[in-house]
C-alpha cells in the first residue's frame, strides 16, 4: 500500500529489494488513504482490506496530506491505519532508532553521544489513551468539558512484555519500562506486570522509569538504551524523540505486529516512520533507507526469514559505508544522491 506523498517512490524502492532477495514473494499493489480517497472510495476500500485478509504482510508507505487536516477522522487518509491496527490487532509497535557509522554529524546531539547508537522502542498500540472508552466533548451544567479514558488490562501489558524481553534477549538483555506509576492507576499495574514477568526473564535486566525522566535520559545518555517497553501515548512521545537522535527520519523503518499467523511468524504492517513529505513527493529525493528497512523487518517478523533480513541490513550498511548519502543526511547540498540512485545501490551491494 504505497499510499500518498513520497509512500509511492520509497515504497517501489522497497518493493524492488524485497523480490530481489525474495523472488517467491507475491506482491500486489493497492490504494490506500487519499490516493483512495480521491477516487471516491474509503481511505481503506473494502476490496484492499479483503487483500489484507488473504496476506502474509503489509509494506504500507504513509498517508495524510494537508488538504485533508481538519476533516472528521473517518474522511481522513489516516483512518485506514486506525482500522488496520483495529481489525488486525496490530498491538506491538516496533521501532528501532540506529545511527549508522559516518552519519553521527547529522544528528542534533554531539556526534559522541550518539555514535553507536542502537536502542528499539516497543510501544503498545492498540490500548491506553487513544482507544479507551468514553471519549466525547459534551456539555455538563452549561460547561463545555472533553474526556477521554485510559485503561489497560493485564493481558494486554502482558503480552507486549513479552515482545519486549524477547527481543531484550536477542539484544543486550536490557529492558527499560516507562510509565508515570507515582500519579497514574494504569502505570501503576503496569509496572506491577511487568515486573512480574521479568521473573520469567532472568537473563534480562528490568529498568523502570518515569516517563518525563525517560524523556531527559534519552537525549542525555541515549546509548545506554537496549529496549524501551512503554505504554501507547507515551510511546508515540518518546519514539518520535529516539527517532530524531538520528538527525533523519528517513533512516527508520517501524513495524506493528499483530497475533495472527503460525509458526514464527506474525501478521504485521511495516511503515517508514517519516510521513508523507508532500514538499517532497515526486522530486527523486526522499530517502528509501526506512522503507528498505521496513521489508527487512517484513522478512523478519512475518516471513520468519533472518538471513534475508540480514541481507537487506548489510547492503544498507555497505551503500552508508561506501559514502552515499541522500539530501536528507548530506553535509552540503551538492553532495548527495537521488531516491533512485540510492535504491540501485543497495541492489548492487546484495
Amino acid at each position: 500500500m504505497p499510499g500518498d506523498g513520497i509512500g509511492p517512490e520509497v515504497t517501489q524502492c522497497a518493493a524492488e529489494v524485497l523480490r530481489h532477495v525474495r523472488p517467491d514473494v507475491e506482491c500486489t499493489l493497492a490504494p490506500v488513504g487519499a490516493a483512495a480517497l480521491a477516487a471516491g472510495l474509503p481511505a481503506l476500500p473494502a476490496e484492499t482490506k479483503a487483500l489484507c485478509d488473504r496476506s502474509d504482510a503489509v509494506l504500507f508507505g504513509s498517508v495524510g496530506l494537508p488538504e485533508y487536516d481538519g476533516l472528521p477522522l473517518a474522511q481522513r487518509p489516516e483512518y485506514a491505519l486506525f482500522v488496520l491496527r483495529r481489525d488486525y490487532e496490530l498491538y506491538a509497535n516496533l521501532r528501532p532508532v540506529r545511527v549508522f557509522p559516518g552519519l553521527e554529524d547529522a544528528s542534533s546531539l554531539r556526534p559522541e553521544i550518539v555514535r553507536g547508537l542502537d536502542l528499539i522502542v516497543v510501544r503498545e498500540l492498540t490500548g491506553g489513551i487513544y482507544y479507551g472508552r468514553p471519549k466525547e466533548q459534551r456539555t455538563v451544567d452549561g460547561v463545555e468539558e472533553a474526556v477521554d479514558t485510559m485503561i489497560y488490562r493485564a493481558p494486554e501489558i502482558e503480552r507486549i512484555a513479552r515482545i519486549a524481553f524477547d527481543l531484550a534477549r536477542g539484544r543486550r538483555k536490557h529492558v527499560t519500562s516507562v510509565d508515570k506509576q507515582n500519579i497514574l492507576e494504569t502505570s501503576r499495574l503496569w509496572r506491577r506486570v511487568v515486573t512480574e514477568m521479568s521473573a520469567q526473564y532472568p537473563d534480562v535486566r528490568l529498568e523502570h522509569l518515569l516517563v518525563d525522566n525517560a524523556a531527559m535520559q534519552l537525549v542525555a545518555r541515549p546509548g545506554d538504551f537496549d529496549v524501551i517497553l512503554t505504554e501507547n501515548m507515551f510511546g508515540d512521545i518518546l519514539s518520535d524523540e529516539a527517532a530524531i537522535l538520528t538527525g533523519s527520519l528517513g533512516t527508520l523503518p517501524s513495524a506493528s505486529l499483530g497475533s495472527r499467523g503460525s509458526a514464527g511468524r506474525q501478521f504485521g504492517l511495516y511503515e517508514p516512520i517519516g510521513g508523507t513529505a508532500p514538499d517532497l513527493a515526486g522530486k527523486d529525493v526522499a530517502n528509501p533507507t526506512a522503507a528498505i528497512l521496513s521489508a527487512a523487518m517484513l522478512l523478519r517478523h512475518s516471513l520468519a526469514d533472518d538471513s534475508s533480513a540480514a541481507r537487506i541490513e548489510r547492503a544498507v550498511d555497505g551503500a552508508y559505508a561506501d559514502g552515499l548519502r541522500t539530501a536528507d543526511v548530506a553535509r552540503s547540498a551538492g553532495a548527495h544522491v537521488s531516491t533512485r540512485a540510492f535504491t540501485q545501490a543497495v541492489l548492487a551491494r546484495l
